[in-house]
C-alpha cells in the first residue's frame, strides 16, 4: 500500500448466479478457476457464504444495504427500495469516492421520489442511488448490441435471440455455439469498458468500481472454446429425488415451484418444462454453465492484469462475490428461489493488500452477503452503522477471529406476485404471507413458511442433498422446535433498528440514530 495515507482503491465484483462450490479453490473436483484462484492465494476465501434472498434485485438490496430483507423490504424484482436506507454507493460517495458502475444494479427506485409519468418507473432495473454510470448493462443489453454491430457482428435477432446457437436443433440442448466469440461476450464488453476507464484515473485520487457482470447467469451459451471445454459426463452428482415428481410431493411450495419453470427462460426458442429434461441434458447444460464459469475467469484475469498494469494492485481492495447461486440441475431445477443451498450458497473472496497476515487461507464460518457493506466500511476506516444486520468480516483478513460470531446463516425468499397474484391465487394466501424464511447450521437446516405451509427441516450433515424432511419426524419435534424459537429470536433481534438503538431523554438523544438519506 502506498504509504501517502490516502484510501485504497475499490473494485467490488459482483457474477450473477455463481455457485459457491464451482470454484476450484473451493475444492470443485471439475471446474477450474485459476485467475479466481490467484485472488484467493493472495486473499481470503470465505467457504460458507450465502446470499440473503433471492432472485436479483432482492439478493443486491441485502448486499447494497448491509440489511436483511425483513428491513430492506425488497421482496421480489420490482419491488422499490426504500430511499431511506443508506446503501454502499452512498457510503462510498460519503468518504470522498465517485462509486462508479459498470453493468446494473437491478434496484426498482422509491416512487415516493419520483414523477408519475418518470419511465424509471417502469423497470426494475434502475441504478443504486449513488452511482455514477459509465456502462450500463441491462436485460436488454442494447449497448452490448451496438458495440457488437460495430464489431461487424449480425445483431438482428436481439436480445435474448442472439444468444441462441448457431446450430438450432430445435428443443436439443447441444454445446453448439452463438454467433459471438470469445471476444465479443457481454463479460468481455464490459471487462473492456473498465480497463478504459482505469486508464483514465489519476493515480493521487483513490477510485471505487463496482463491475457488474451477467455471467454465469443464462441464457446458458458460451463461445468456443468454452463450450466444449468440461465432458458432461464429469461432475458430482445431482441432488435429487428418483423423479421430478416424487420431489413435487416432498412439499406445496417445491411441487409449485418446479410447475412453473420454463425451458425457454434457460435456452431460448426451447419448449416445454425444465423438470421434463433428461440426465444428460441437465449434464450438458451443466457442462455449458462450467464452460460459462471459465470465461467469466477469463476475464477476471484480463481486470487483474489490467489493475496490475495501471500500478494499483497493492493499492486495491478487491471483492469477489455473487448476488445469489445457481440450482444447476439439483432437485431437476435450473436458476434460484425457493430455499435449497444451491440458491444461496456463494463464492467471497476478499483481497486487502493491507492485510496479509490471513492471505491464502480460508474461512469455514458462516458469512453473508450483508457482511460486504460492513466490511468494506470498516477496511475504509470508518465504524459499521450499529443498526446494520451484517457484521465485518476485517478480523478474518487480519488473521483472527471475532469474539462473538454467528453459527448459522440465515436467508429468506418472498414469492409473492403484487402484479398478477399468481402465487397468492395459488396457494389461497395474502401477498403477505408468501414467504420463507431460513437458518441453517452445520447439522440443521430449518424452514419456516408463511401462510400455514408446512415447515421443513434437514440434518444437512447427513443428507446434504436435502432429501429427507425431519419435520414430521417425532424423534425430531424437539429439534424443530428449538430452531423454530431460534428463527423467532433472530428475527426479534434484527428488526429494523434504525431508531430503537435511541431514547429521547432529559438530556436529549442517547443512543444512535441512523442517518436519514
Amino acid at each position: 500500500m502506498a504509504g501517502t495515507g490516502r484510501r485504497p482503491n475499490v473494485l467490488l465484483i459482483t457474477c450473477d448466479q455463481w455457485r459457491g462450490d464451482s470454484l476450484s479453490a473451493a475444492g470443485h473436483p471439475v471446474v477450474r478457476t485459476p485467475n479466481a484462484d490467484a485472488l484467493a492465494a493472495e486473499g481470503v476465501l470465505f467457504k460458507r457464504h450465502y446470499g440473503g434472498a433471492a432472485p436479483c434485485s432482492p439478493a443486491r438490496a441485502c448486499l447494497y444495504t448491509g440489511l436483511y430483507q425483513m428491513n430492506n423490504r425488497v421482496c421480489r424484482n420490482g419491488t422499490p427500495l426504500d430511499a431511506r436506507h443508506g446503501n454502499i454507493a452512498l457510503h462510498a460517495r460519503s468518504l470522498g469516492y465517485d462509486p462508479t458502475l459498470f453493468g446494473y444494479t437491478d434496484v426498482s427506485l422509491d416512487p415516493r421520489l419520483l414523477a408519475p409519468g418518470d419511465p424509471r418507473l417502469q423497470s426494475y432495473e434502475g441504478v443504486l442511488p449513488g452511482f455514477t454510470v459509465r456502462q450500463l448493462l441491462p436485460e436488454h443489453q442494447k449497448q452490448w448490441l451496438s458495440w457488437l454491430k460495430q464489431q461487424g457482428i449480425d445483431v438482428s435477432a436481439g436480445s435474448p435471440g442472439i444468444h441462441r446457437p448457431l446450430e438450432d436443433h430445435a428443443d436439443a440442448v447441444t454445446e453448439a455455439p452463438p454467433a459471438y466469440s470469445k471476444d465479443h461476450t457481454p463479460t468481455a464488453f464490459l471487462t473492456g469498458e473498465f480497463i478504459r476507464w482505469l486508464g483514465e484515473q489519476e493515480q493521487a485520487a483513490p477510485w471505487f468500481a463496482h463491475l457488474s457482470f451477467i455471467s454465469p447467469h443464462p441464457p446458458f451459451i458460451v463461445p468456443e472454446p468454452y463450450n466444449t471445454l468440461y465432458d458432461p459426463a464429469e461432475g458430482p452428482a445431482f441432488h435429487r429425488a428418483e423423479s421430478w415428481r416424487a420431489e413435487a410431493q416432498s412439499h406445496p411450495y417445491l411441487a409449485y415451484d418446479l410447475g412453473g419453470q420454463k425451458r425457454a427462460r434457460f435456452r431460448p426458442g426451447a419448449a416445454g418444462k425444465v423438470h421434463d429434461w433428461s440426465e444428460d441434458d441437465f449434464r450438458q447444460i451443466r457442462a455449458i454453465y462450467y464452460g460459462m464459469i471459465a470465461e467469466m475467469d477469463a476475464q477476471l484475469g484480463r481486470v487483474w492484469q489490467a489493475v496490475k498494469a495501471a500500478g494499483a494492485w497493492n493499492d486495491t481492495v478487491i471483492v469477489l462475490t455473487s448476488d445469489h447461486a445457481e440450482m444447476m440441475g439439483d432437485h431437476f431445477m435450473l436458476g434460484k428461489g425457493g430455499y435449497f443451498d444451491g440458491s444461496y450458497h456463494i463464492p467471497l473472496i476478499i483481497r486487502d493488500p493491507r492485510h496479509r497476515k490471513a492471505a491464502g487461507g480460508s474461512v469455514d464460518r458462516f458469512t453473508e452477503a450483508v457482511d460486504i457493506l460492513p466490511t468494506l466500511m470498516d477496511l475504509l476506516g470508518e465504524a459499521p452503522e450499529p443498526h446494520l444486520d451484517g457484521c465485518s468480516l476485517r478480523p478474518f483478513l487480519s488473521g483472527g477471529t471475532p469474539a462473538v460470531w454467528r453459527d448459522a446463516a440465515h436467508w429468506e425468499f418472498d414469492f409473492r406476485s403484487i402484479a398478477d397474484g399468481e402465487a397468492e391465487r395459488h396457494f389461497g394466501i395474502a401477498s403477505r404471507q408468501c414467504n420463507l424464511a431460513v437458518i441453517r447450521t452445520k447439522k440443521f437446516k430449518y424452514v419456516h413458511f408463511g401462510g400455514g405451509l408446512p415447515p421443513l427441516l434437514f440434518n444437512v450433515e447427513a443428507d446434504p442433498g436435502e432429501l429427507t424432511n425431519l419435520a414430521t419426524s417425532p424423534a425430531h419435534l424437539s429439534t424443530r422446535l428449538e430452531f423454530a424459537e431460534r428463527l423467532l429470536a433472530w428475527r426479534a433481534e434484527h428488526l429494523d433498528q434504525s431508531l430503537a438503538l435511541a431514547e429521547l431523554t432529559d438530556n436529549g438523544v442517547v443512543g444512535y440514530v441512523g442517518s436519514r438519506q
